[in-house]
């Protein structure tokens, strides 16, 4: 039996108690932030978090001092625009480059997500960023402020890894004059590999890797160098998908959801030359992260991915089993979460979802014994 106990009225020190089988955790809410959207870790342990207002904050777990980390570039912030993704580069303690996504304003109401790197200068509670270098853009700009995606990620060999969103555009995701609704590969310093399944096409089509995607919101890989992604289906019909190299993985010609409009979109099964979804969610979970756990904190859980849940207000435990998934638990936590790392010493962090003027930094360690 799963069980959450949430303390009332408390902010900066709410604790809860979680329990189902043998996965047993305490939450501990640490600080907040203004609409975080992305936090990553560096090696001495302390902690950046973007907001999506333009900020890049540092967090010191230890001492719980934070300062801000100036030398952004102007950010177009919106709907669900605005500061994006923050990783570091695999060789960072050597050469300190900071990537990051954010969403640039284009001609007339036009704007597209941009993914970027810095090197990254501390001075004392802060820092700021220098020789900044654009690598990616999203093509074409087009209107509105959604799907972005603008994930990003590292993978074993050192390629450099981005979600692009189709922007609410829908049939972009299979035009592949542009690179909304892919999954882009690119060389860390943002050239073309040129194994790309698409390179030979020239242009934009060049950088993709898969297509066929609606909003991707979690890019990681597994254990065994596999990539993985999670996406926002439409109506319904949100998906794990296993990423191979030029797969089409059907969107908008198949979904198990439906537009939102009430029409209704073919199911993938009915089209099986299109890549078909690892673990399907309907009723939607709403993904918004996706990481891969390591650490010896829960020994149970490693080799698991975890997905934030923003409607279900849930964290979502998945099992890999070679090319297959499996959810294997859910937590409902009540809060909206938006995105979730491992920490140096195996506990689980959590970002809270700021819209609704929460904004909470989670910390999960194993629950205390009675």
């Amino acid at each position: 039996m799963f069980s959450l106990f949430l303390a009332l009225g408390l902010i900066l020190s709410t604790q809860a108690s979680c329990a189902r089988d043998a996965a047993a955790f305490d939450i501990t809410s640490v600080t907040r932030f203004e609409v975080p959207w992305a936090m990553a870790f560096l090696p001495d342990g302390r902690l950046l978090v973007s907001e999506m207002g333009g900020k890049l904050k540092l967090f010191d777990p230890q001492d719980k001092t934070s300062g801000e980390v100036t030398g952004l570039p102007d950010v177009d912030e919106g709907g669900q625009g605005g500061m994006g993704d923050i990783v570091l580069h695999p060789d960072f303690a050597a050469n300190r480059l900071l990537y990051f996504s954010y969403v640039e304003a284009g001609e007339g109401d036009t704007r597209g997500a941009v993914v970027a790197r810095a090197r990254l200068e501390l001075e004392g509670e802060g820092g700021r960023l220098v020789d900044t270098e654009i690598l990616w853009r999203q093509a074409p700009k087009v209107s509105g402020h959604g799907h972005y995606s603008h994930r990003i990620a590292f993978g074993p060999q050192g390629y450099l890894w981005i979600s692009s969103g189709e922007r609410q555009k829908f049939d972009p995701a299979q035009d592949m004059d542009g690179n909304l609704g892919k999954i882009i590969r690119l060389r860390d310093d943002g050239s073309l590999p040129p194994d790309n399944p698409f390179h030979a096409q020239g242009g934009v089509a060049a950088q993709v890797w898969s297509l066929g995607h609606r909003n991707v919101l979690g890019l990681a890989f597994d254990p065994e160098g596999r990539l993985w992604e999670v996406e926002m289906g439409p109506k319904g019909g949100d998906e794990l998908n296993l990423v191979t190299r030029g797969a089409n993985y059907g969107y908008p010609v198949v979904s198990d959801g439906d537009h939102y409009d009430g029409r209704e979109i073919p199911d993938h099964a009915t089209r099986p030359e299109f890549a078909a979804p690892a673990v399907v969610w309907n009723p939607v979970i709403s993904p918004s992260s996706l990481m891969f756990y390591s650490g010896e904190a829960f020994p149970a859980w490693q080799g698991s991915a975890f997905i934030g849940g923003l409607s279900s207000q849930s964290l979502v435990r998945v099992v890999i089993d070679g090319e297959s998934a499996r959810e294997a638990e859910r937590f409902a936590l009540d809060r909206r979460i938006r995105a979730v790392a491992q920490g140096p010493d195996g506990a689980l962090w959590l970002l809270e979802d700021g819209r609704r003027g929460a904004g909470h930094l989670l910390k999960l360690t194993p629950a205390k014994a009675d």
